[in-house]
């Protein structure tokens, strides 16, 4: 558990970011976080490299929703100052907090108060003895640091921990993960570190993570991007929507566009993506541009629109067709459409409930 979110076993793949904010900026640090909430963020990690950033986390854990992780790199002290301010999960690798006596009082403020821990361990930061040992990142070197590091805690008789063995390399992330998860049985957080930007990063991520995942291998995420940290959160679940893990929000199911199309179905798709980012509910939406895909892919979509002629096109609606709209009134019409089909899905699981 971190805070209230399972992590493990049957529990949805949880999705997660990091704040970039300076964390003793404690009103920026609380606005980034609410702003990943607002985007679907299961847990959000936010760095504590001083007392000050540990101390800091008491007004931010209060003043948002979202399970904070705090991320201590060296100095064990703020493990243990960060899990009295309220931290649901401590981030730590427990080789570079000193040795067993300061991983033993790491792991009672652990239990004190109620926190997991994630033994993080990157290709870039690897023990000396590991690099005299290997000589260069390799998975073998990865998973016997992972491995060692949870040791020291099923030592203290701590079980409540997972792992991440993440590189930038790709190839290298997917086979160090897929090691581990033969070595070990625990909760695996999956992340290809340092991916890059948002377009690099998210197509590195996607293969990366999409390996492991479509292979059962995983179970939180993070994407690591240069850019808005809310990117990270619609990137990460536009990959697990892709491979049915997870259904929040639209799934815009749209052609490339060709000399066939009836409108201009690029700047519908944009216009579309930014007048339904509010919507949470599942609802897959098909914009096709002419009628020789349109139809086929209506009929398995929630809402779908299909380009025609002289300016009109048909909407559809559970694969039904409900009647022609004009171009000029499309958007309109189907943002009405999907808000309407959201409100009844709403509906329907507040009843279910």
């Amino acid at each position: 558990m971190v805070g209230n979110v399972p992590v493990g076993g049957d529990a949805p793949i949880s999705v997660q970011s990091m704040t970039n904010t300076l964390t003793t900026d404690v009103e920026a640090t609380i606005g980034q976080v609410k702003a990943l909430e607002e985007a679907g963020a299961d847990i959000v990690r936010v760095s504590c490299p001083d007392p000050e950033s540990s101390l800091a986390l008491a007004k931010i854990t209060k003043a948002v929703d979202v399970p904070i992780v705090a991320d201590i790199h060296f100095h064990y002290k703020r493990a243990i100052e960060a899990a009295k301010n309220g931290a649901a999960c401590l981030r730590i690798n427990p080789g570079n907090i000193g040795g067993k006596n300061r991983v033993r009082e790491v792991v009672k403020a652990a239990r004190d108060n109620g926190c997991s821990i994630r033994i993080g361990v990157n290709a870039g930061s690897r023990e000396k003895e590991l690099l005299e040992k290997y000589a260069e990142p390799c998975p073998e070197a990865m998973v016997e640091s992972a491995l060692m590091h949870a040791r020291m805690l099923q030592d203290e008789d701590f079980h409540e921990f997972k792992i991440s063995v993440k590189a930038s390399d790709v190839f290298l992330t997917v086979a160090a993960y897929q090691s581990l998860a033969e070595a070990i049985d625990c909760p695996l957080h999956l992340g290809v570190t340092e991916a890059g930007g948002l377009r690099m990063g998210g197509i590195k991520s996607a293969i990366g993570m999409g390996n492991l995942l479509w292979a059962g291998i995983g179970d939180t995420i993070r994407v690591s991007l240069s850019a808005d940290p809310v990117e990270e959160i619609k990137t990460g679940y536009d990959i697990l929507k892709s491979l049915n893990l997870r259904t929040r929000g639209i799934n815009i199911i749209s052609c490339p566009s060709c000399a066939r199309q009836g409108f201009d179905v690029i700047s519908t798709v944009e216009i579309l993506e930014q007048k339904l980012a509010h919507i949470t509910e599942p609802i897959t939406l098909s914009i096709i541009g002419c009628v020789v895909n349109g139809p086929g892919e209506a009929a398995y979509t929630d809402i779908g629109f299909t380009g025609g002629s002289a300016g009109y096109g048909m909407m559809y609606a559970a694969g039904a067709r409900t009647g022609k709209t004009s171009n000029n009134d499309m958007i309109d019409d189907i943002v009405t459409s999907v808000e309407a089909r959201a409100a009844l899905l709403e509906t329907e699981r507040g009843d279910g409930e």
